[in-house]
């Protein structure tokens, strides 16, 4: 007889059950944490060593749904991935150059403290594989405050799962808009239609949306509006490349 004898069979079933669980919930965990989560290891690398990250949120993209206020006629059902959809839902879009009435207007800098030289061009850099960043990305501690890069009116105070807290503002021409995301509130007393000079406080850095909840960054877009002039809807262009003109 041996001196180890086996578990009676429910006790083996009830072993066998118990390591097949901790199986699974280790390898769910795994897959989360090299494929799925929202922490951006890189990101928070970057974090730690003062440089704005190449990529920031490319752990959560996908996210397309809308949870924000009622819609007007019209207004879009769904934004993807922390900007604005193209005119037709297009992904990726072809940037447009730098207008040149654009580049020469000297926009601010939209985090307060960040000059020219610290910025990073991601404009083309890929998320989920597929579909191109479109905006700049600008590292900076949570609360630092965001300003308004040109003279404008505020087009549409927004939330959606993706960028979070956002704010679309019209040039003063109305030909170009300005996209604000992640932020982690709007400045006091800030309205939609409120007109705006340039360097005004329009809100302030944060984590909203999908950015990692350890990185605070301001996603910054540019883009040229319809005929419609609707908030939502445009032609993309590189905010570094109208920064260094």
């Amino acid at each position: 007889m041996s001196r180890f004898p086996l578990p009676r069979p429910e006790r083996r079933v009830t072993i066998a059950a118990a390591v097949g669980f901790a199986a699974g919930v280790l390898l769910t965990v795994t897959i989360v944490w090299r494929f799925g989560g929202t922490f951006d290891r890189g990101a928070a690398a970057a974090a730690r060593r003062g440089v704005a990250p190449p990529a920031i949120d490319r752990w959560s993209d996908g996210l397309a749904d809308i949870d924000a206020p009622v819609l007007q006629k019209g207004e879009p059902a769904a934004t993807s991935g922390g900007r604005p959809p193209g005119p037709s839902g297009e992904t990726p879009r072809i940037a447009a150059a730098p207008p040149a009435d654009l580049a020469g207007r000297d926009l601010e800098i939209p985090v307060q403290g960040v000059r020219r030289d610290q910025l990073l061009r991601s404009f083309d850099e890929r998320r989920s594989g597929i579909r191109a960043h479109e905006a700049i990305d600008i590292l900076a501690p949570r609360n630092t405050p965001v300003k308004a890069v040109d003279d404008g009116q505020i087009a549409r105070l927004f939330y959606s799962k993706a960028g979070g807290t956002t704010i679309y503002q019209f040039d003063p021409t109305e030909r170009y808009c300005y996209y604000y995301a992640h932020l982690e509130r709007y400045a006091d007393g800030l309205h939609e239609g409120d007109r705006v000079g340039k360097g005004q406080i329009l809100g302030y850095v944060g984590t909203s949306g999908n950015a990692p909840k350890d990185t605070p960054h301001l996603h910054f877009a540019v883009f040229k509006l319809t005929e419609a002039k609707r908030w939502w809807e445009g032609t993309p262009i590189d905010p570094y490349d109208i920064f260094h003109r």
